[in-house]
């Protein structure tokens, strides 16, 4: 599909992608546009549904296993905390995207001219500025909710900020997948965790190992969103699996890392007692591995999003399985709650 011109950017007529970006009207500018685009809405849906499910999970992971907590209470307005930590873990992605795309500009010339800085929408300077104005606001909220939570934001907003920024961790070599996937699955879901668990932080595993699992599997999708962007990042100095290795062999180097923590490592943990055997359904999301194992070969760019459908399956699978961790976890907790001492 090919990229629409850059005078173009608010001549079409309203649309909800990137791509077809929404017609100037009196609703939005094209500034106001180009602000919504720099933070990338579709990417912030999966630490916000990631982040919410995670949090009530824990909340009744530890309201059960609390021994001061007899008879069992949750908290009254545990709604406010999980809404208020879901936007600040929501608000630092956002920060990330924005940086992302100033200090990508010349990148993003090349391959995703659509883009609201190369098309002239806004300016790299204010993309810049709305992204350090993001990540203070995020930190100032995190630390107000609890001291762990604002150390994760923080470690957060350490990795995404290098990655963009010198020693920009993005131009180097399969350390940039690595670099991204910690914060998005490890450190992300840890500070989900923190939210009503930090008194359990380093006592019970359950968190670690689930944020580990994610973390590995990330680090081989990420090769994903590199696809399109193959011959701006080598014109750019950024080195990657796709531009160094093509797309074929790149996708068989990262299947490992997106099938063997769904299976066998989810049994082999529960078989360790790191995680309960109620997760074992979790390593069912091995078969959806293959399948974005397969569209990363077929490097098929998608129609409304701005990436290849790999990508956009990628973060499906991602949002899916932090689910069934959260749900599973309720409903054992329920059950456990609600059982005959």
């Amino acid at each position: 599909m090919s990229d629409p011109k850059p005078g173009d950017y608010h001549s079409k007529l309203p649309k909800l992608t990137m791509k077809e970006p929404y017609s100037k009207s009196k609703f939005l500018s094209k500034q106001a546009r180009g602000a919504i685009d720099l933070v990338r809405p579709f990417t912030l849906a999966a630490p916000i549904i990631v982040s919410m499910s995670i949090m009530v999970a824990s909340l009744l992971f530890y309201s059960r296993l609390d021994p001061e907590n007899n008879p069992l209470t949750i908290p009254e307005n545990w709604w406010v905390t999980v809404g208020q930590a879901a936007l600040t873990i929501a608000l630092v992605n956002a920060a990330s995207n924005a940086l992302n795309q100033a200090t990508d500009v010349k990148a993003d010339r090349i391959s995703k001219s659509y883009r609201p800085i190369p098309s002239g929408a806004i300016k790299a300077e204010s993309a810049q500025s709305l992204a350090y104005i993001l990540y203070l606001f995020a930190l100032l909220r995190a630390v107000t909710i609890n001291a762990w939570f604002g150390t994760f934001i923080f470690l957060i907003m350490v990795f995404t900020v290098t990655y963009s920024l010198p020693p920009r961790m993005k131009k180097y070599l399969f350390i940039n997948q690595v670099w991204i996937a910690i914060p998005r699955g490890l450190i992300g879901i840890l500070a989900a965790w923190s939210v009503f668990g930090s008194k359990y932080m380093f006592s019970e595993p359950t968190a670690w190992v689930i944020g580990g699992i994610a973390t590995v599997y990330l680090i081989g999708g990420m090769a994903a969103k590199d696809i399109t962007d193959s011959e701006a990042d080598k014109a750019t100095g950024t080195h990657t699996l796709i531009n160094t290795l093509g797309v074929k062999k790149a996708a068989m180097m990262c299947l490992p890392f997106m099938f063997f923590p769904m299976f066998p490592f989810v049994f082999l943990f529960i078989h360790a007692g790191f995680i309960e055997p109620y997760l074992w359904p979790l390593s069912l999301f091995a078969f959806m591995s293959i399948f974005v194992f397969y569209l990363m070969i077929r490097s098929e760019e998608s129609k409304t999003l701005e990436n290849v459908q790999a990508w956009s399956m990628m973060y499906v699978q991602y949002i899916f399985f932090a689910l069934s961790f959260a749900v599973l976890t309720i409903f054992q907790e329920l059950q456990a709650i609600v059982a005959p001492v």
